[in-house]
């Protein structure tokens, strides 16, 4: 790859042409960013529209949508192998340097085409929680602080140089949605900040190994179904912030079931009750009007809101209005 302070000089007088690559909703703030500061995004790549919805409908990926309002070329390669794919993004968008947010894993071949480089925003202070899920493992865990970086995309997985950081502190109370709005407002000026340091050749790029201590590192795995099922032994603590951190979705949940009945009840909003107790775990106490409580290793859960199969997310006292006998169920 050509020196970055000698290619500078060939395109100082030329803002480069920026390739942006992401598709969720966390995206599209660092794509309007870019167009905001009047950053020359000359192609986005994003996923394949897909069906999406209760109704299943094809529906183009948020990115996308964004960047048809401003008419943006937009690719949409079903493998990022694929050599059309790699010929158009090569020949027709010319790129000098790339961003991704939110994306898929890249091809040598991608990341390493533009001459400036390829780098990428993650929602997390790496190298700590690498993966899919840093925002909510983040909170599951229990941390007080969490942050952005961006880093220079490698054959590793989150591994690359380090660009910049910035911390951000977790309330004790915030959600894994709450805290992605926060973080998506920082990342995307951070995005901006380090394409300039590129540009300006302001930047040393950090590895990663100077910065893990005692071989000891979080990660952040994608999130499935099947793990998001409350445990009622584990202590208070991690349930509510289990909750927090899978809040809005995936979404925790837990079965209620009774001696003629089994329902999938997921839980959105719930606090956290310090009191011992003999109580077997996983008993629903109810007063029938507007507390509902679970209990736990140290403690009870006290739901603050909650949703059954194929119904909207109701907050407690609406649910009870509807949810007669919860006293003859049990939380597993």
């Amino acid at each position: 790859m050509m020196r970055i302070s000698k290619l500078i000089k060939m395109i100082k007088n030329d803002f480069p042409r920026i390739v942006f690559m992401g598709s969720p909703d966390f995206a599209v703030a660092t794509l309007k960013e870019l167009i905001e500061n009047k950053k020359n995004v000359v192609g986005v790549v994003t996923v394949p529209d897909k069906p999406a919805g209760r109704g299943q409908k094809i529906q183009p990926s948020p990115v996308k949508v964004f960047a048809q309002k401003y008419n943006i070329p937009v690719l949409q390669p079903e493998s990022l192998k694929d050599p059309e794919f790699i010929n158009t993004l090569k020949n027709n968008f010319k790129p000098d340097i790339q961003v991704v947010v939110a994306f898929r894993i890249l091809p040598e071949e991608v990341w390493s085409l533009p001459p400036l480089g390829t780098f990428n925003l993650h929602a997390s202070l790496l190298p700590q929680y690498r993966g899919a899920a840093p925002i909510n493992w983040a909170i599951i865990n229990g941390e007080k602080e969490t942050g952005v970086t961006t880093f220079f995309i490698n054959n590793g997985i989150d591994s690359g140089n380090i660009l910049l950081q910035e911390k951000v502190t977790i309330g004790e109370n915030e959600t894994a949605g709450e805290l992605e709005e926060k973080l998506k407002i920082i990342g995307a000026r951070l995005v901006i900040k380090t394409l300039d340091g590129i540009i300006n050749n302001e930047i040393i790029p950090i590895k990663q190994e100077t910065l893990i201590d005692n071989n000891i590192l979080k990660k952040a795995p994608k999130i499935y179904k099947n793990d998001c099922k409350i445990d009622w032994s584990w202590n208070i603590n991690y349930i509510y912030n289990f909750i927090r951190g899978l809040n809005p979705e995936p979404t925790a949940w837990c079965y209620w079931v009774s001696k003629n009945d089994q329902i999938m009840v997921k839980i959105y909003k719930a606090e956290k009750i310090f009191i011992n107790h003999n109580t077997p775990f996983g008993t629903i106490e109810s007063d029938g009007k507007k507390i509902i409580r679970i209990s736990a290793n140290d403690g009870y859960i006290e739901i603050k809101a909650l949703q059954l199969p194929g119904k909207k997310v109701l907050n407690v006292e609406e649910f009870l209005r509807g949810f007669k006998n919860i006293s003859n169920y049990k939380a597993i």
